[in-house]
């Protein structure tokens, strides 16, 4: 079905500071281009010194105002935010598509997803309400409080446009706390249709602020005194540069990093279900995800059936622009095909059995489009690059294992535990699985374990660098601090006196 054309992206998009589009110097731009086409659609601004001042001073001087009103008025700015989302939501989608390449369908999907953490964000007075605790020695009460940190910095990456900020801004600004969000410089036009949308819903000027860019922007906002934590979602080795800088800076840190999801096949599994899960869970948004299933691991002599089945499927993939009904689009830009292109040819000369070539793709768009078609391996190695590094494309690799001990192993092994899945009809399989793997976010029978909003968001090993997952009521300690306040009110009369021991009850 054919999909209304999406909104004309501006020639120039610009940053969003104290509540209007803020030009900055424009010395330095980039070309955002529209991937199913290839064509130059906008140019994004790159913020210099002067553009991150400006965009942290309007922010910290909101965020006194913003953490001084009711949490009351706060909610209802949320809720309204929502409201206004939901109803436009199709609007929103078109603008990722344009931008980003992945399916109309797929970019509905993104926003609901990200409405979640919206409407979550909108039960905040009972998340931040403390505890109270009474007598806890003679005449002495004892009541705890969460306060927003200030200013916040969020710095997301291309693939979810919508989502990923979405998982932090609503409970930041619910808190109480003033956002300034970089978003990637790939497909910017998102961050400033949101910023509109929180200007509608009565959000008032420099809670809500975007500041695009590059390196010079990130690194601004990392090292900005007045910027009190940093929440970041992307490839491992920036994560890791993100932490350390950011925490030198004595700034509280969530930075989430790459992946390399596996998906174990037990011989006892449906394999036709697994089958559906594997294509849905590798080509979905032509595997730019951080939880798409990269890695079958096919147990006890199932490989050949299972390969099969999923070579099937993946044949009757529509490969074409996301306006036009397919079902995978392009990949974000022409550098970014190439690369993982080049994974494919690697993964050859290295002796892996391709059993679909993505690289011979008919796709259903313009000829310069950024097209790479779903790609499927088998007798896949673990020293081959296409199982250890995060490919984010749509490369999916089937490896062998004679046994779930040996399937577990190889999990467990590798350097990332971000999501993981499990597919088989024994329930005491999927519990040991659930208990011995090392990793964040399980699956079973599930392929992309992405949680509900109300539960948290984070992997292990080096797919996570800090202690806070995003969303849930983790995400709500991150953007608080918390207090403890020990109260005594002496009855009228009462003689006090020094005691210079240690406080103790009686």
């Amino acid at each position: 079905m054919m999909l209304s054309t999406p909104p004309d992206v501006p020639a120039t998009i610009p940053h969003w500071i104290d509540g209007r589009a803020h030009p900055g110097a424009a010395a330095r731009t980039g070309d955002v281009t529209n991937p199913a086409t290839g064509r130059v659609t906008g140019q994004v601004v790159f913020a210099d010194a002067d553009d991150i001042a400006a965009a942290v001073a309007s922010a910290k001087a909101a965020s006194e105002t913003w953490a001084a009103t009711s949490v009351s008025a706060r909610t209802q700015v949320v809720f309204r935010f929502r409201e206004l989302l939901n109803e436009r939501k199709e609007e929103l989608a078109a603008i990722i598509t344009a931008e980003h390449g992945k399916v109309h369908s797929d970019a509905v999907g993104e926003v609901s997803r990200g409405q979640e953490v919206v409407e979550f964000a909108c039960g905040i007075p009972h998340l931040l309400k403390g505890s109270n605790s009474p007598q806890v020695s003679t005449g002495v009460d004892v009541h705890s409080i969460r306060q927003p940190l200030g200013v916040v910095g969020v710095i997301s990456p291309f693939n979810f446009p919508a989502m990923v900020p979405m998982w932090f801004f609503p409970i930041a600004i619910a808190a109480g706390n003033a956002v300034v969000l970089k978003p990637s410089e790939k497909d910017p036009s998102a961050s400033i249709w949101m910023a509109r949308l929180w200007q509608e819903a009565g959000l008032p000027d420099g809670v809500f602020t975007v500041l695009q860019g590059d390196k010079v922007a990130v690194d601004g906002l990392l090292d900005h005194p007045d910027v009190a934590s940093i929440s970041f979602v992307g490839s491992t080795p920036i994560a890791e540069y993100v932490y350390e800088r950011a925490s030198r800076a004595g700034k509280r840190v969530q930075a989430l990093g790459g992946a390399k999801n596996h998906m174990v096949v037990l011989p006892d599994a449906d394999l036709d279900l697994a089958a559906d899960a594997a294509v849905s869970a590798g080509y979905g948004s032509a595997g730019e995800r951080c939880m798409a299933i990269s890695v079958v691991v096919a147990v006890g002599g199932v490989g050949d059936a299972l390969v099969e089945r999923i070579a099937e499927r993946t044949a009757t993939l529509r490969i074409g622009d996301g306006t036009r009904g397919t079902d995978m689009g392009p990949l974000v830009t022409s550098a970014h095909r190439d690369k993982v292109a080049s994974y494919v040819d690697a993964g050859e000369a290295a002796g892996a059995t391709v059993v679909v070539d993505g690289r011979k793709v008919d796709a259903d768009g313009e000829q310069d489009g950024f097209w790479l078609g779903p790609t499927l391996f088998d007798h896949v190695e673990p020293s081959m690059s296409v199982y250890t590094d995060e490919i984010f494309g749509p490369v999916l690799c089937v490896v062998r294992a004679e046994t779930y001990a040996e399937a577990l192993d190889l999990v467990n092994a590798n350097r990332y535990g971000n999501g993981t899945a499990i597919f088989t009809s024994n329930g005491g399989a999927a519990r040991a699985f659930e208990q011995d793997v090392q990793v964040g976010m399980i699956g079973v029978n599930v392929p992309i374990p992405v949680p509900m909003a109300y539960y948290s968001f984070g992997g292990w090993k080096s797919s996570l660098f800090g202690d806070t997952h995003a969303h849930g009521v983790e995400g709500v300690h991150f953007f608080t601090r918390g207090k403890v306040v020990t109260t005594r009110w002496p009855d009228p009369g009462t003689v006090g006196g020094l005691e210079l021991a240690f406080p103790k009850n009686h």
